[in-house]
């Protein structure tokens, strides 16, 4: 049977939204087929434009950079833990809400939380996403995960008037040599009888603290 593959990306394009105060994305031209005789572009953007990840060197001092992420870690089985529910705005998860669908979690797995935020994707309000406890990201440690997906601009809280913003989910994920997935959209797609698998490759930036990804869930049965 050949695998389904549904993507799980938001397209780059120039002006998209974009983290607070990170780089904006901008593609222009830089070769015509008329002028040049081949095409070719510009990419102006952050590393944690789009659809992307997060390496532990994104907040921990000494983490590790993107290029040192083992690959296997990124393309694994996909755990889908629907918190659609509990999708308010700016509203906190906790984990006694969600410690049911977390019971037999293979080790290894991708751990994705879907709460359909990404439908908000390029409008103000997609800023006031609800968020997670770190207490999750305690918990996901413990039975052998070491990454985690959302469909929300952070597993923190987003606070644009923030002078400093606080992501004590990042400090316990990341500090532990975890990975985060942000920004994932379109996982009521996701078939979870079909055995999905997750994957989220980054491109490899030598040194760098994140990278845009093409994630994909593919289903296998």
């Amino acid at each position: 049977m050949t695998p389904l593959i549904t993507d799980l990306t938001h397209p780059l394009v120039s002006g998209m939204q974009i983290y607070p105060g990170d780089p904006e994305v901008r593609v222009t031209p830089a070769a015509s087929l008329d002028d040049d005789g081949v095409v070719v572009h510009r990419l102006h953007l952050g590393t944690h434009s789009g659809t992307h990840l997060d390496a532990p060197s994104h907040s921990i001092a000494g983490g590790d950079t993107v290029e040192r992420i083992a690959l296997g870690r990124l393309f694994a089985p996909l755990h889908l833990v629907d918190v659609t529910a509990l999708a308010r705005p700016r509203q906190r998860i906790e984990l006694g809400e969600v410690a049911a669908q977390l019971d037999a979690i293979e080790a290894g797995a991708i751990v994705v939380f879907r709460t359909d935020w990404s439908e908000r994707f390029g409008q103000p309000d997609y800023l006031d996403h609800p968020f997670l406890d770190p207490a999750i990201a305690k918990r996901l440690l413990e039975v052998g995960v070491s990454a985690v997906g959302v469909d929300t601009l952070s597993p923190d809280q987003t606070d644009a008037s923030a002078a400093s913003a606080g992501l004590p989910f990042h400090e316990a994920f990341l500090g532990e040599g975890g990975v985060i997935i942000e920004n994932l959209v379109g996982l009521a797609a996701v078939d979870t009888t079909r055995r999905p698998w997750l994957s989220a490759l980054p491109l490899p930036f030598a040194g760098l603290d994140g990278s845009p990804v093409r994630a994909v869930a593919v289903h296998l049965s």
